[in-house]
């Protein structure tokens, strides 16, 4: 009888050891795909779009601005957008409002000295939410017959030359169906929070989307501050509600299609990174899930198709990229166990070294080569490497409840991200009317740094050396991600109340 006990437990401790090791394996296979795409960049960096000379007549475009309760940014979008330098007879300006707040008061006082100068301003307001961003953008498209359409999200400044330096493209070449530029930060130095994040966006932007461009493969529209001909969206079948991201949904779709879509890493469009660590984390949750959604809906076509395989192996790793959060969070709890001797997986050593040359360096190295790409003093920016990569780590609870309920196909509301028009780090927000939706992930995340807290003490009283730095990455993201939230979500004034739990909300 203790003989079978024994062999029983031996074998459970098997299947534990090798769905581990599974799990690792998976990681991996994400891990080495950063290091690809670190190659890919380097390898096409050099390559470069002719851009052609401004036409003789300018067509007619339309800057679709959506909104929705954005008192503090609204008036700042609306003077950028009257600012672009274009033909004034040439240029329409939609403000796709949704607002249920004293916004369109705000927008009404801001667009009539506009309109008393002859701009062609439009304010345009439903009754209702239905479709949510990608509605308000299908009703925008019903009302103006321009063909160039520019989209730009309300916290988003738009470049005076953008029009100029990006119209010639559609112009001159009828395959292209969108061209999409980098986002840059009003507030990036504001906190630990707005740097970290303004590093993780530059990683997508100055690499991914740069190495996916030139290399050919699908990259996607980010939502704002780019343009897309008219005929494209509606080739593609038009904007769509079903996902969280329309925008990724109608990028894909319209590569599918047969158009060409550039991007522009050299013309920036800076936006306003949230301040608040739970619009933070409800807006990752919406990016992931929304991933997740459209992975659902468009990777069987895509791998059915007849596209290369190139094409077909990024989109995988691409539409997919946020399985690593789950992937990633399941495999670090056995950190504990495997300290403890409770598993017994073989040559321990080597997991350890796995975990930092497959899993956190490719992360580090593909940030701090975005820094090194986009800012001369990128050597300065060294120590907030593995802060950001601790940041990420500290979203993974947040993330993988986003690709759980994605891979279920549980239905969501679009609870977008509050902006309150910070800049300087003097600002406040405190004491503005807008809050994040609160969270319900934050004990789980203090959970969480006191268990690899504890696994830092084990590993440090073992001299296992090698899983330290992991370790305390995990309590550090953890600590700090759960912290603030609470600390955060403590402050909320009582007019927030209203706001809806993301995750309750979501299942």
């Amino acid at each position: 009888m203790v003989v079978g006990s024994a062999i029983a437990m031996d074998a459970m401790n098997w299947l534990v050891d090798i769905i581990y090791l599974g799990l690792l394996a998976l990681l991996a296979c994400y891990g080495c795909y950063r290091y690809y795409l670190l190659w890919l960049y380097y390898r096409v960096k050099g390559k470069r779009l002719h851009v052609p000379v401004a036409p003789a007549h300018w067509p007619s475009v339309t800057i679709q601005i959506p909104v929705y309760n954005e008192r503090y940014v609204v008036e700042r979008a609306i003077h950028a957008a009257c600012a672009v330098d274009y033909p004034p007879d040439r240029l329409t300006i939609q403000l796709l409002d949704d607002s249920t707040d004293d916004t369109p008061e705000v927008i009404a006082r801001t667009l009539a000295p506009y309109r008393d100068e002859g701009y062609r301003v439009m304010h345009l307001q439903r009754m209702n939410r239905q479709g949510f961003k990608a509605g308000a953008l299908v009703e925008g498209l019903k009302s103006v017959r321009d063909e160039l359409i520019a989209v730009f999200d309300v916290d988003f400044v738009i470049p005076r030359d953008f029009l100029k330096r990006t119209v010639p493209l559609l112009t001159t070449h009828p395959h292209v169906g969108m061209v999409q530029a980098r986002w840059g930060h009003v507030n990036a130095s504001y906190s630990l929070l707005t740097q970290a994040q303004a590093v993780l966006l530059d990683g997508h932007f100055a690499i991914e989307q740069v190495a996916r461009y030139r290399a050919g493969r699908f990259f996607s529209f980010n939502g704002t501050a780019g343009i897309w001909r008219r005929e494209a969206i509606v080739s593609a079948g038009g904007w769509q509600a079903d996902t969280l991201t329309e925008d990724l949904d109608l990028s894909y779709r319209a590569q599918l299609a047969g158009w060409q879509c550039v991007f522009l890493p050299d013309l920036v469009a800076p936006g306003e990174l949230p301040v608040e660590i739970n619009a933070f984390k409800t807006q990752q949750y919406r990016w992931t899930k929304g991933s997740i959604q459209t992975a659902r809906k468009l990777l069987p076509a895509i791998l059915r198709g007849s596209l290369p395989w190139a094409i077909k192996r990024d989109a995988f790793f691409h539409l997919t990229g946020f399985l690593s959060y789950p992937l990633g969070l399941l495999a670090s709890l056995a950190a504990l166990p495997l300290l403890g001797g409770l598993l017994h997986a073989p040559h321990i050593w080597a997991i350890d070294l796995l975990w930092l040359a497959l899993l956190a360096i490719p992360g580090a190295c593909f940030y701090l080569c975005a820094q090194r790409e986009t800012d001369p003093h990128w050597i300065k920016r060294l120590a907030m490497i593995p802060w950001v990569v601790a940041v990420g780590v500290g979203l993974s609870v947040n993330n993988a409840w986003a690709v759980l309920n994605g891979l279920l196909g549980r239905p969501s509301v679009f609870l977008r991200t509050p902006k309150f028009g910070i800049q300087a780090k003097t600002d406040r927000w405190h004491h503005k009317h807008y809050q994040a939706a609160r969270t319900s992930t934050t004990w789980i995340e203090l959970a969480l740094a006191l268990y690899f807290g504890t696994g830092c003490v084990m590993a440090w009283s073992q001299q296992a050396l090698l899983a330290l730095p992991c370790l305390v990455v995990f309590c550090v993201g953890f600590a700090y991600v759960g912290w603030l939230s609470w600390w955060q979500q403590r402050t909320l004034p009582a007019f927030s109340l209203h706001h809806l739990d993301p995750l309750a909300a979501r299942l």
